[in-house]
């Protein structure tokens, strides 16, 4: 009898915790959807009426898609760069047979970038960009975005490639194969779950990316997500929920959608390591 009720306790206690957890998405969702004469006074958990006005005007009056095109644009650029650079340089300092002078010194570079917060950088990155006459576009904004990411990814990707044995590699080599073709062929693919989960959380914070943009970036033209989500409600209109919420539902698709696709490689990357042999 006490084990049924605490199996019922157990589903109830779930219950409530996803409740809690999906309520602020399932109000976002709610408030892009209903019209603005529904969110004067009390508001009522069921739309009553169903609207799209929200997300037409969004892309109509706001730009939203130009924002929208901005944000895959530094997002993928930043991420497939990050990507590129971080697993080669993981690689590179998780085997012992490389051997260089810069070697421990860039270690120790990497993990002084990961434990400064983002917002240390950014006059010292101001100034860089400001000399080269690039500010005020969206490069300042990736190359940020690929600074951060690079020593998240190479933190986080050394465990993975010092988990492989190297006796795989070994006879790669015996076999004939190059370096490059080592890497690519049979190191990556092995360590496939890391990868997924260092380039969700790598896109995810391109994708929110507010910081850097909001000081690097003054034109309305390079606007990303969270600067066109900021700016929405102005002066003259400053209760806008429902467009705030529209843009809210969109920046969450492309998240979702990585997700999902992604999710197999994701959670066995995400927990590499939980459990010991």
């Amino acid at each position: 009898m006490k084990k049924k009720v605490f199996a019922v306790l157990k589903v109830v206690l779930l219950i409530v915790l996803i409740f809690i957890a999906l309520f602020p998405i399932y109000w976002l969702i709610g408030l892009s959807i209903r019209p603005m004469s529904e969110m004067k006074g009390h508001i009522s958990l069921i739309p009553h009426t169903l609207t799209a006005e929200h997300f037409i005007g969004l892309f109509r009056d706001k730009g939203f898609g130009i924002a929208l095109r901005n944000s895959l644009e530094t997002t993928l650029i930043s991420t497939a760069l990050a990507l590129l650079i971080g697993l080669c340089t993981a690689y590179v300092l998780a085997r012992q047979r490389f051997q260089f002078w810069m070697k421990r010194p860039l270690s120790f570079w990497v993990f002084l970038i990961r434990i400064l917060p983002p917002v240390a950088f950014t006059i010292p990155l101001y100034i860089m960009f400001a000399k080269t006459g690039i500010l005020n576009t969206k490069i300042p904004v990736i190359f940020a975005c690929i600074l951060i990411n690079i020593t998240f990814i190479i933190w986080y990707m050394i465990s993975f490639f010092q988990g492989l044995p190297e006796s795989i590699e070994e006879s790669a080599r015996i076999d004939g194969a190059t370096e490059w073709q080592l890497f690519v062929k049979i190191v990556l693919p092995l360590v496939a779950p890391g990868i997924a989960a260092v380039a969700m959380l790598s896109f995810l914070y391109a994708w929110n990316e507010y910081t850097y943009s909001v000081i690097f970036v003054q034109q309305a033209s390079n606007y990303t997500i969270p600067l066109a989500l900021a700016t929405i409600n102005t002066e003259d209109n400053l209760t806008n929920f429902g467009m705030t919420a529209a843009g809210g539902v969109i920046s969450m698709i492309p998240i979702t959608l990585f997700v999902l696709f992604a999710q197999n490689y994701l959670i066995a990357g995400l927990s590499s390591g939980a459990v010991k042999d």
